[in-house]
């Protein structure tokens, strides 16, 4: 059975300023998370160009997570079951990520992300035909809200009170309840996750495992870029290709060609 969850994840920026905000958090996070055994590894970064999304930035990247496996996983798969390979193609505000596991070949997980500048009430973002928005579940993501499942866990907790929290930069918050109707700017990332882990007795589980995991992951990175607001405030995306670059060695200097 295939999944398919749209997550709504409302921010109190602008659209011009989410996308440097989500560029800095993204590097700082993979530097937070990557040692000599597990993490990042940056395959390649570059421009592309095609007749579906126009131009953007393609990245290919290897993730190595073996410590982050649920228990259950580990039972019947190696420690490195959990190593994902990732492509991601950034034609800001539209992108798509793809992400598959050399372990479990049929395995493919991907992640159409538009943003909008609105408060998470477009019902139908992505063009979904009938079929899919039957099955569709629509979930919104509360920045100013935490949570303490097993991936959250894993992942990591921001644990700032947004509830308290004011950016001396910007002014902006605190996060109050219904902050999402009141605050500007705003916009909204709407992320559709699509699982396909045909596996049986255990793709389901597997399934369900993934989505949660990509919603802890969302929480977590989206508190982040609001956390973190009055370190990346004011920067530029060549300013932020350049802390890229400094910060994020590539281990593979070849090109590849885009698969559109």
């Amino acid at each position: 059975m295939v999944l398919i969850k749209e997550f709504r994840i409302v921010m109190p920026l602008s659209l011009e300023e989410y996308q440097v905000a989500q560029m800095y958090m993204v590097t700082k996070m993979q530097q937070q998370n990557t040692n000599n055994t597990e993490g990042v590894d940056v395959l390649e970064s570059r421009n592309f160009e095609d007749g579906l999304f126009g131009k953007g930035r393609y990245t290919s990247k290897v993730y190595r997570l073996q410590s982050k496996a649920p228990t259950w996983l580990s039972t019947f798969a190696p420690t490195d079951a959990l190593t994902m390979q990732e492509e991601a193609w950034n034609a800001y505000p539209k992108c798509k990520t793809v992400i598959k596991c050399p372990y479990f070949s049929s395995f493919t997980l991907t992640v159409e992300t538009i943003h909008k500048a609105d408060n998470g009430h477009s019902e139908n973002v992505h063009g979904l035909n009938k079929q899919k928005l039957a099955n569709r579940e629509v979930e919104i993501i509360d920045i100013a809200s935490t949570s303490d499942d097993y991936w959250s866990y894993v992942i990591g907790s921001n644990n700032v009170d947004f509830s308290k929290f004011q950016s001396a930069r910007t002014g902006r918050g605190p996060l109050l309840q219904g902050w999402q109707d009141e605050c500007k700017p705003v916009m909204t990332a709407y992320k559709l996750v699509t699982v396909d882990a045909p596996y049986w007795g255990f793709g389901s589980r597997l399934e369900q495992a993934l989505i949660a995991g990509e919603r802890a992951l969302f929480l977590e990175s989206h508190r982040n870029i609001f956390a973190w607001i009055d370190e990346w405030y004011g920067m530029t995306m060549k300013m932020m290709r350049d802390v890229e670059k400094q910060s994020i060695p590539l281990y593979h200097e070849e090109p590849l060609e885009s698969p559109f």
